[in-house]
């Protein structure tokens, strides 16, 4: 392991990346607990749910590899050079795992609560499908020459592509709800910081090395930082200034505006039938 050149640069760098993982992984919980509160998912886009569940399965794979096979850290280091740190932290590892986690109980909650017409779509099955049949094959083409960190590489490239995408079915769900009710703003708040903290953790290390390698040694690391900090303020706009307090309509909802505000006593339905007896009954001669 190649060795920090100044101590307070590596405190920041563990600071930094252990404040990433706070904020990543406390992010999840809100959505939880909005969730658990409401016994509903209305509001919660199941395609962006599917679609991150699988991209953080690919990116614990990538991050637990590179972070403790020594096969592939000598492979990285044949390509990038002996004097270059490991890019992946612990709390990269800690992060995945616990990301894993938190969206497999959103999962159940899915499964649990209601969700009123809301199903995942053909469109987010078929990528999740293309990704799992993609991992597939190159697995079996790195098997004869045990290229695992071109391997790895792929489920990296792969686990972005999801990042890029992931976001679009709830930003656009969103926007025509006019809504944001259901999705909780914690948890963009949260993921925004994480994305701040975890880019200025690899900004850290390149200063410290005086090498921009890791940023392309890592290139999904950086990505994820970006597109999430590009993404969570698309959901902060439309949370604050587009869509403040707007409340999505459901059916349940539709249904009670049709009612009138004041419904008729039991004496008031007996006069008005009363009433509307005597002018039917002809007049007597």
């Amino acid at each position: 392991m190649v060795p920090w050149n100044s101590f307070p640069l590596e405190v920041i760098y563990q600071v930094l990346g252990w404040l990433a993982f706070l904020s990543w992984s406390v992010g999840g919980y809100p959505q939880i607990i909005l969730n658990f509160r409401r016994k509903s998912v209305v509001g919660l886009s199941l395609d962006f749910e599917i679609l991150n569940f699988t991209k953080h399965w690919y990116y614990l794979i990538y991050n637990a590899s590179l972070f403790f096979s020594p096969a592939i850290q000598k492979q990285y280091f044949e390509k990038y050079g002996y004097g270059q740190m490991i890019p992946v932290a612990a709390n990269d590892v800690a992060f995945s795992t616990h990301a894993v986690i938190v969206n497999l109980i959103i999962l159940s909650q899915i499964a649990m609560f209601e969700r009123g017409s809301q199903k995942f779509s053909n469109y987010a099955i078929a990528i999740v499908v293309v990704a799992l049949f993609s991992a597939a094959v190159c697995f079996f083409i790195a098997l004869p020459s045990q290229s695992w960190l071109w391997l790895i590489s792929i489920f990296n490239t792969i686990q972005v592509g999801m990042t890029l995408i992931k976001y679009f079915p709830q930003a656009f769900m969103n926007f025509l709800r006019k809504s944001t009710d259901g999705f909780s703003i914690g948890s963009v708040l949260l993921g925004f910081s994480g994305g701040v903290f975890n880019y200025s953790q690899m900004a850290v290390q390149s200063i410290d090395q005086g090498s921009w390698v890791n940023f392309y040694g890592n290139i999904g690391k950086v990505l994820i930082s970006l597109v999430t900090i590009f993404y969570d303020s698309i959901l902060m706009c439309q949370h604050y200034v587009l869509y403040p307090d707007k409340k999505g309509l459901t059916s349940k909802n539709s249904e009670e505006i049709k009612q009138p505000l004041i419904c008729a006593s039991p004496i008031d339905q007996q006069i008005k039938g009363s009433v509307k007896s005597s002018r039917q009954s002809p007049p007597e001669v």
